[in-house]
């Protein structure tokens, strides 16, 4: 932890608060702002059976934060002319939206998917999704949308999603801790353990140990694995834009709104990423993920000089609230 941050005590204040009276488990915060600047902090415990606090390294599951890799991906591909956003997902996934979904593929694009735009509902595993809407109308978050659209990248590319993101992502930006875990529910050493209380289908139970569960089902629309620092160097470099040509950067911060859906307030959704104007006027780009026993967010200024990664590893926290408090304590004028 670094002396010299001028926000060290209030930001390790609201991680003391985020875990005290059960309020979860442990969390751990990373700031990069500039060399004087970094800072990593943490309260809580790895684990509730040893007391092992958190630390620096760990792994843990990012849920939704894996829809800016997918985004990512989709982007590259397009660049490349493999797709086109305006593609129908009927061309690349002809019958599966009729089918599986009871939509029209033929008039849902693949930027509608990955904005959250195509009207397809969202559900959980083994729930039966309600009916469609009509693609374009308004914003609808939804795990369908990223599965369909890594679907679609493999299709495009004739290898698997965790290779795609791998040679294009990982790889070149030094992510060593970054992948989409397939049938193997481990997580890398190190990394805390995962509580929730909540079941498969999302309904409230006693706090239980879900680091081995199979979450297979998240795969491109939250399946992915990271560590604070790799999340870090992926984010900065995609606002840098360093990752996307600078038509597809556009399309990736071209956003929607999304008041009225339900969803995190103050926020506008662009192609696997969202900005958040935070109650003190401050306006950062990034996402979060909620996964059954791991909650994250990575967030920065637009220009990827400030950012900010914080995990708990437990999800009955009132994660939003806590995520708002640290971000206000290090962002606000």
């Amino acid at each position: 932890m670094s002396a010299s941050h001028p926000h060290q005590a209030l930001l390790q204040h609201v991680l003391e608060q985020a875990v005290a009276g059960g309020g979860g488990p442990g969390i751990v915060a990373e700031l990069q702002a500039d060399s004087a600047h970094a800072w990593f902090g943490t309260a809580g415990v790895a684990d509730l059976t040893t007391g092992r606090p958190r630390g620096p390294g760990e792994h843990f599951r990012i849920g939704s934060f894996t829809k800016a890799f997918v985004g990512t991906v989709v982007l590259q591909a397009a660049a490349e002319g493999r797709l086109a956003l305006t593609d129908t997902v009927a061309r690349w996934l002809p019958g599966v939206v009729e089918e599986h979904l009871g939509g029209d593929g033929t008039r849902i694009m693949i930027k509608q998917l990955l904005n959250h735009t195509s009207g397809l509902p969202d559900a959980l595993p083994g729930q039966e999704p309600p009916s469609p809407e009509e693609p374009g109308k308004r914003f609808i978050y939804s795990k369908v949308n990223y599965t369909l659209a890594g679907m679609v990248v493999e299709g495009a590319t004739g290898a698997t999603l965790a290779e795609e993101i791998e040679r294009r992502i990982a790889r070149p930006l030094g992510l060593t801790g970054t992948y989409l875990p397939g049938a193997d529910n481990t997580i890398r050493e190190p990394h805390a353990r995962h509580y929730s209380k909540s079941d498969e289908a999302g309904g409230p139970v006693e706090v239980h140990d879900v680091t081995g569960a199979d979450l297979s089902w998240a795969g491109a629309a939250g399946g992915m694995v990271s560590t604070t620092s790799d999340l870090h160097r992926f984010l900065r470099a995609l606002l840098r834009g360093l990752l996307l040509a600078p038509a597809q950067q556009r399309e990736m911060f071209t956003t929607v709104p999304t008041e009225g859906a339900d969803w995190v307030p103050d926020t506008a959704y662009g192609l696997g990423v969202y900005s958040q104007r935070l109650p003190c006027g401050v306006t950062l780009w990034g996402g979060g993920g909620y996964i059954q026993g791991s909650v994250t967010y990575a967030m920065g200024d637009r220009d990827g000089n400030d950012t900010l990664v914080s995990n708990l590893n437990g999800d009955w926290n009132d994660f939003l609230a806590t995520f708002t408090d640290l971000y206000q304590a290090h962002f606000r004028p």
